[in-house]
């Protein structure tokens, strides 16, 4: 199989011919229809976060079940399915007290490798899916089901973008309707925020981006204010759309110190500041803990959107079907494998919300 491969960082990655063994133990080999670009995969790729290489990235992914390992039971050859990061062994204190996304059990394909090159060379499974590649070894927990009306360029972006967006509004902040809500940051991740506080009924959904095209996206899924924050004071420019109540949630979905400070400054007494983007390895914000203590201060951590994939994906999927989510709206454009690294560097210039890796599947 053709695959997309890391050897070294900030080199562009090496188009080649790679062998994948038969998926073990509750493992499933996907035949890749389609796998967005994520910053997460460009973090990896330039060395922001460390990981062993050579490795294959990709994990934002959707595809059809072609071969399944003993003990597989959840999935059968021919699904259509999305392939998401999140693994969940359902015995767990995480998984048993309805936080999946938070699993501690030990996987096989984290210490092992079932994808070789032409030298023998164990290629490590990158961001738990190994996307970049015409298959994908996972195991079955990662995977859930999309129905054949839905195209799987769309279901990709429900395997990590959509779900850590939308999720970090409607599972782990919990936005109630009528709020004031504002999002830091307007890519990817960030629209999906948008568009989850939409859907949650707050009164207020404030955009801040420095992109115009950034901000004129987040108008279509659902912001009732843009704020530039390369022209205006962002803070500034909240309290007075807010006329100076500021806001009941902040969603800071980029990794920047900055954003942060700013998002503290721009929360409401009690308000709730929720962190989704995940910034470089080293990055640390200094916070006075007298100031958060009298202003009665919330701040949430969200990780993949607390999100539950076989409770999730279905219900994103019917706000798909019903026209209330958009996805297609989200794909910027479509590339062959061998043209990943242009669609990498059109992403880093920020020319595209998502783009889309795809691949020669009868069912895509």
């Amino acid at each position: 199989m053709k695959a997309a491969v890391s050897y070294d960082m900030n080199q562009p990655l090496v188009i080649e011919d790679v062998t994948l063994d038969p998926p073990q133990q509750g493992e499933v080999r996907v035949r890749v229809a389609a796998t967005a670009i994520c910053h997460s995969d460009v973090h990896y790729l330039r060395g922001d976060w460390e990981i062993p290489r050579p490795f294959i990235a990709g994990h934002e992914t959707a595809g059809v079940v072609e071969e399944t390992g003993p003990g597989v039971t959840q999935v059968q050859p021919g699904d259509r399915v999305v392939v998401s990061l999140l693994r969940s062994c359902g015995r767990c204190d995480f998984c048993l007290s309805g936080g999946p996304n938070h699993c501690s059990a030990s996987w096989p394909l984290d210490t092992e490798s079932r994808i070789r090159n032409g030298a023998g060379q164990s290629i490590r499974h990158g961001v738990r899916v190994a996307g970049f590649a015409e298959y994908a070894i996972v195991d079955q927990s990662q995977l859930a089901a999309v129905p054949e009306t839905m195209r799987l360029e769309a279901a990709s972006l429900l395997a990590c973008g959509v779900i850590t967006g939308f999720g970090a509004v409607v599972n782990t902040a919990r936005v109630e309707a009528g709020s004031a809500v504002v999002v830091i940051g307007t890519g990817g991740v960030g629209l999906n925020s948008v568009q989850g506080a939409a859907l949650s009924g707050a009164r207020q959904v404030i955009a801040v981006d420095l992109l115009p095209n950034k901000l004129a996206a987040a108008r279509q899924f659902g912001a009732s204010d843009l704020i530039n924050a390369a022209e205006v004071d962002p803070v500034e420019a909240v309290k007075e759309v807010t006329d100076g109540r500021m806001a009941d949630y902040v969603f800071v979905t980029v990794g920047s110190e900055r954003a942060v400070n700013q998002a503290l400054a721009m929360a409401r007494r009690a308000g709730t500041v929720v962190l989704v983007g995940m910034p470089p390895e080293r990055l640390d914000v200094s916070l006075s803990v007298r100031d958060l203590a009298f202003r009665g201060m919330v701040i949430l951590g969200s990780f993949m959107g607390s999100t539950r994939l076989q409770i999730d994906i279905p219900r994103l999927i019917a706000h798909y079907e019903r026209g209330n989510l958009h996805l297609d709206e989200l794909i910027t454009k479509t590339w062959p494998l061998e043209q990943i690294n242009e669609a990498i560097e059109s992403m880093e210039r920020g020319e595209a919300l998502r783009n889309v890796i795809v691949f020669d599947s009868p069912a895509a």
